[in-house]
C-alpha cells in the first residue's frame, strides 16, 4: 500500500528534489497544505491538499488547516494497539509514516528593525508545533523531520533498511523535533514578556555550532553553541586564517570585545591575558595604538588576544606578526594585511563586523540554579561624576581619568588601573585586597607612574592606597566612592596634592 506522507514548511530548502524521491523511488503520497502543496505542483510533483483529504476547507484565512482528526488521528495512532487500528478504519483516517514540518520564522521576524508586535504574532504558528510534538510523541510509528538538514539523511535510511526508518533514527529526529519546538516556544515567551515589560521563566536555548577540542583545560569538554534562530555576535565572525578556535580563545575574544567596544572610532587596541587586559592604548593611527598597547606589557603580550576597532592594515599586521600572538580580532582586514599573516599559518585571524555590539544579559552557573544579570555596558561619560578634592582635574586629566575608568571596568576585580596617554602602563588585576592590586599596579608602571592617573573599580575602604598612589608620583584617581571612610581618602588626596574623583558607580567583575 502507498504510503503517506504529510509536508508542510515554511523553509523550503531542497523541498522539490526530497519530496521527488519520495514519490517516485520509495512510493509515498504526499499531503501538503498552501504554499508547500503550490511549490510541489509547480515542479510537477503529486499532491493532495489538507482539505482535499480530510473534507474540510482552510478556515480563518489560513489559521486552521491541519487541526483535524484525519491529520493528527493518522500520526497519533499506534499500530500495535487494534483498537487504534478499528478507530482508524472505522473514521476512514490513513495512518502518516513521514511528518515534514517546519515552522513560521517567528525568530526571524522579531529580529527585523521595527516589527510591530501584530506582525509578531502572525509568525506564531500554531498547527506546526501541534503536528511535531505529536509525530515526535509517536516516534515508535512514523518518523519527524524538522529540520531540511536531515531530508538526506532520511533518504539514506530508507535505502539502507528496505524502505524504512530504523527505530533508532526515528528517536534522534523525535528528540532533535522537541528541542525545535522548546527554542520556538522559548522566544515567543521571550518576546511577549519584553514587549510587556515582565520577567517570565528565564530559559536559555541555544543550537549547538561546534564541538571544541576542549574546555578550558583538556578534561573538560566543551561545545560552542548559538542562541537564537538568527546569528549575531561571535556566530557572525568569519576566520580568515588559522587553527581551530578554542574555549580559551572565544571567551578572550568576547573580553577583548568588550574592551575595544568601549572606544568607538577612535584607534584602539587591547591585548587580552587570561581574560584581563595586559595592554590597552588610543592611537592616532591603529598601528600607534597596537604598539602602544603591546610596550605596556610586552612580556605578557606573547601568546595573547588582540582586538583592534579599525581595519587591520599591512603596517599593523607587520608589527603583530613580531611576537606570538594566539588571535587577532578586527571589523575588516585589508588584502595586504591578509598576505603578511599568511606567513603565520596558525595565528587565528577574524573580522567581525560588529565588535560594538553586546548582550543583553550575563548568566552564570551555579549548584542547582543560575544566576543572571544585566550586562554591564553603559556609556561611560564624565557627566555625573564629582570631584571632591580641592584640585580639580585639567580638561586633559579629566578624559585620561575616563580612558583609565573605561578600561578598569574590564580588569577582574579587585582591579586597579595605572594610564599615561591613553595607554595602560599598570594594570593590577584579581588580588584579595586592593593594597594588593595597586601594588602590581604600581609595580609595573615603575617611574613611567610620575605624572600618571590611576582608576580603581571599587571605592577605597582605607586610605593606604591613595598614600601608595601618591608616593609613587600618581597624580590624579577615578574611583566609585561610598566607602564609609571616603573622608579619609579625601583628606588624604588634598593633603598630598592629587586630584580624586568619585564616579557614584561601581565596575566590579567577578
Amino acid at each position: 500500500m502507498t504510503r503517506l506522507a504529510l509536508l508542510s514548511v515554511s523553509d523550503k530548502t531542497g523541498l522539490i528534489e526530497f519530496a521527488r524521491q519520495l514519490v517516485e523511488k520509495f512510493d509515498f503520497e504526499i499531503v501538503s497544505s498552501g504554499g508547500t502543496a503550490q511549490a510541489l505542483k509547480a515542479e510537477g510533483i503529486p499532491v493532495m491538499k489538507v482539505a482535499e483529504y480530510t473534507g474540510a476547507p482552510e478556515i480563518l484565512g489560513g489559521r486552521v488547516k491541519t487541526l483535524h482528526p484525519k491529520i493528527h488521528g493518522g500520526i497519533l495512532a499506534r499500530r500495535d494497539l487494534p483498537e487504534h487500528l478499528a478507530d482508524l478504519e472505522q473514521h476512514q483516517i490513513r495512518p502518516i509514516d513521514l511528518v515534514v514540518v517546519n515552522l513560521y520564522p517567528f525568530a526571524a521576524t522579531i529580529s527585523k528593525p521595527g516589527v510591530s508586535l501584530a506582525d509578531a504574532i502572525e509568525q506564531i504558528d500554531i498547527g506546526g508545533p501541534a503536528m511535531l510534538r505529536a509525530s515526535a510523541k509517536n516516534f515508535a510509528h512514523l518518523a519527524v523531520l524538522s529540520n531540511p538538514d536531515r531530508y538526506n539523511d532520511y533518504l539514506a535510511e530508507l535505502t539502507k533498511n528496505n524502505g524504512q526508518a530504523s527505530i533508532e533514527f526515528r528517536q534522534a529526529r523525535a528528540l532533535e523535533t522537541f528541542q525545535h519546538t522548546a527554542a520556538y516556544d522559548t522566544a515567543i515567551a521571550g518576546y511577549l514578556a519584553e514587549q510587556a515589560g515582565k520577567s517570565t521563566n528565564y530559559q536559555i536555548s541555544a543550537q549547538p555550532l561546534q564541538s571544541l577540542r576542549y574546555g578550558e583545560n583538556p578534561h573538560q569538554p566543551a561545545a560552542w553553541y548559538q542562541t537564537g534562530a538568527v546569528p549575531t555576535g561571535w556566530t557572525t565572525a568569519k576566520i580568515l586564517q588559522g587553527k581551530e578556535l578554542s574555549y580559551n580563545n572565544l571567551v578572550d575574544l568576547e573580553a577583548a570585545r568588550r574592551i575595544i567596544a568601549e572606544f568607538g572610532d577612535t584607534p584602539a587596541a587591547t591585548i587580552i591575558k587570561h581574560n584581563n587586559p595586559c595592554g590597552t592604548a588610543l592611537g592616532d593611527t591603529l598601528l600607534a595604538a597596537y604598539d602602544r598597547a603591546y610596550s605596556a606589557d610586552s612580556t605578557s603580550a606573547f601568546g595573547g588576544i588582540v582586538a583592534v576597532n579599525r581595519a587591520l592594515d599591512a603596517d599593523t599586521a607587520r608589527s603583530m606578526s613580531q611576537t606570538f600572538l594566539e588571535c587577532i580580532v578586527a571589523p575588516e582586514c585589508t588584502p595586504e594585511a591578509a598576505e603578511v599573516f599568511a606567513a603565520k599559518k596558525n595565528l587565528r585571524v577574524l573580522t567581525l563586523a560588529d565588535l560594538a555590539s553586546g548582550t543583553k544579559d550575563n548568566v552564570k552557573v551555579i549548584a542547582g540554579g543560575l544566576l543572571v544579570q544585566t550586562a554591564d555596558e553603559a556609556i561611560e561619560t564624565t557627566d555625573n561624576w564629582q570631584v571632591v578634592t580641592t584640585k580639580q582635574p585639567t580638561a586633559a586629566e579629566l578624559q585620561e581619568l575616563l580612558f583609565a575608568w573605561k578600561v578598569c571596568k574590564h580588569v577582574k576585580s579587585n582591579a586597579i588601573v595605572v594610564t599615561n596617554d591613553r595607554a595602560t602602563i599598570g594594570v593590577g588585576a584579581g588580588q584579595m585586597n586592593r593594597v594588593g592590586s595597586a601594588k602590581i599596579a604600581l609595580e609595573q608602571a615603575g617611574t613611567n607612574a610620575q605624572g600618571a592617573i590611576l582608576a580603581s573599580d571599587g571605592f577605597f575602604p582605607f586610605d593606604d592606597s591613595v598614600k601608595t598612589a601618591a608616593a609613587a608620583g600618581i597624580t590624579a584617581i577615578v574611583q566609585p566612592g561610598g566607602s564609609m571612610r571616603d573622608n579619609d581618602s579625601i583628606a588624604a588626596a588634598n593633603e598630598l596634592g592629587i586630584v580624586m574623583v568619585f564616579t557614584g558607580v561601581r565596575h566590579f567583575l567577578h
